[in-house]
């Protein structure tokens, strides 16, 4: 069972059904030449959570025989990509669900028509500059992080010719206006907030540097600032998509796939003909569009306001989602786990995350009306914290924690401040803050060293809690102040708020001994 063998015709699609392999419903050869054609979709990155949402949403859409287009991917990082996951599978690639209950569900994504490498040195710049200059085309769309949307001084001075992603971006869309100031969306899918502004301070840079060295006209600049022709939207994403996993692998190889192989670039992208991604996922669109879109909601995007999309965000990062893996990052350091799944079967933590999302952080989440916030911290810890495929680690999510308490909790504390309501309420954010002056110490639970996650302050605050000892009885807590009174790390001064003495209490109740975190742990949960 090999990929290439579905275009060539060579293959029994009822055995890939038996085997429970779902195949493409759609004519993939007249969807390809209907693209080549008449494109409508160009997206840049070609990595696994592009195979794995975007172009499988629009697999989906199709799949429904309401669409006729695919989406043309363009790598600019890492251009070994294209020549090993892409081109030996006919732009195939089979997409493996992991579902929570240890089960996997696989599909053949074909819905990639073309695979190009987006840079002068290729002749494949030739097809883009071909694509960019077709009235057909609708909209650009990126997953190439966040940082893929950098620049700096170096390469906006090297005109026209640039060697970052936004640059090569703005200098097809110079293209798109010669050809007749043709209308597009610029559409980032990146897991950032206001990821469209960022693609759009990019693209901006570039431009300007253009007009002031006089490589371009004025007019060019006018164009990318007329919102009836180009818009720059938001969006909110939300999926995992880890490295391909060797449970999988072995599973593929017992059906007979043959395609299983690993693939490592001299860059270190780790991909496969297979992607495995977690079964849930979320991608939330401002419907901000100038030339018509694919219709990704056949394939369950949804579309909405500038203002929803945020709203969205909020919900995420401050209740359902990004608070619960901090909380559960620090203790799962300090309690030595090493996997956010395992941690979801110790029922301290599982209650832990379950009562702070739903009694504390719940009466003040933003809701956003497109999405049920009980339905999607539902998902979060029945389905995707617990799911056994994530490989995800308490020490990753550590990283930068001194970054992320001020919106993860500072939002709640000032929404229960704003709002008059009891700060009584607050028992588990208060005990997850506290854990962060126990983790900072870097002593387990069981006394032994380990070391925290990278983060731009640890050095400073370390200095902070430096004079306490982990069992050392009638010690001096008054450190603490220096740290709970910081706005930048925590969001709030936690005194002026009316929480320092709390949280202080709870220091001390961590910091009394071996097997203290434990104790004080569940003492909190069960009493909430």
């Amino acid at each position: 069972m090999k990929l290439k063998d579905i275009l060539s015709g060579q293959f029994d699609a009822a055995e890939w059904e038996a085997k429970g392999y779902e195949l493409p419903k759609f004519d993939i050869a007249a969807v390809r030449q209907k693209t080549y054609n008449e494109p409508t979709w160009v997206h840049f990155g070609g990595g696994n959570i592009f195979r794995a949402f975007p172009a499988a949403i629009l697999n989906d859409a199709l799949n429904t025989g309401k669409y006729d287009r695919g989406v043309i991917v363009a790598e600019t990082f890492d251009f070994e990509v294209i020549d090993k996951a892409y081109a030996p599978y006919d732009n195939l690639s089979l997409l493996v669900s992991l579902q929570s209950s240890g089960t996997i569900e696989k599909k053949v994504i074909a819905s990639v028509t073309e695979a190009l490498k987006a840079d002068w040195q290729f002749d494949d710049w030739k097809r883009l500059v071909q694509i960019f200059r077709n009235p057909s085309l609708q909209m650009i769309s990126f997953t190439i992080t966040e940082k893929g949307y950098s620049f700096n001084e170096q390469d906006l001075a090297r005109g026209l010719h640039p060697i970052f992603a936004m640059g090569k971006v703005c200098a097809l869309l110079y293209e798109r206006w010669q050809a007749g100031q043709l209308p597009l969306t610029v559409q980032s899918m990146d897991n950032c907030s206001h990821n469209g502004d960022k693609v759009k301070a990019g693209v901006f840079a570039y431009a300007e540097r253009w007009v002031a060295d006089g490589l371009v006209p004025a007019a060019f600049l006018d164009y990318l600032k007329d919102e009836s022709k180009i818009t720059f939207p938001w969006s909110m994403i939300d999926k995992i998509t880890p490295r391909p996993h060797e449970k999988v692998k072995e599973l593929l190889a017992a059906d007979g796939f043959e395609d299983n192989n690993y693939i490592e670039t001299e860059k270190h992208t780790f991909t496969a003909p297979f992607v495995n991604a977690e079964e849930v996922q979320y991608l939330v669109i401002e419907d901000s569009y100038t030339n018509g879109r694919p219709p990704l909601h056949l394939g369950g995007a949804l579309y909405t306001t500038r203002e929803t999309v945020d709203k969205v965000e909020t919900m995420k990062v401050t209740t359902c989602l990004n608070p619960l893996h901090t909380a559960m990052s620090i203790y799962g350091c300090m309690l030595g786990y090493t996997l956010i799944s395992a941690e979801m079967a110790d029922a301290d933590l599982r209650s832990f995350v379950q009562k702070l999302g739903y009694i504390e952080a719940m009466p003040v989440v933003t809701d956003p009306g497109v999405l049920n916030p009980y339905e999607f911290i539902g998902a979060v810890i029945s389905r995707r914290l617990p799911n056994p495929f994530m490989p995800d680690a308490p020490q990753r999510i550590a990283m930068d924690t001194s970054q992320k308490l001020p919106i993860r909790f500072g939002e709640t504390i000032k929404k229960y401040l704003a709002r008059g309501l009891d700060k009584q309420n607050l028992v588990l954010i208060p005990l997850t803050l506290a854990g962060y002056a126990r983790y900072l110490k870097g002593i387990d639970d069981n006394g032994q060293p380990f070391t925290p996650s990278p983060d731009p302050m640890l050095a400073e605050l370390q200095a902070i809690v430096a004079p306490l000892e982990v069992g050392k009885p009638n010690q001096d807590y008054s450190c603490l102040h220096d740290l709970y009174s910081r706005k930048d790390v925590f969001g709030v001064d936690l005194y002026e708020a009316g929480l320092g003495s709390q949280i202080e209490g709870m220091v001390q109740e961590l910091y009394a001994g071996q097997g203290a975190v434990r104790k004080t742990l569940h003492k909190y949960v069960v009493a909430r």
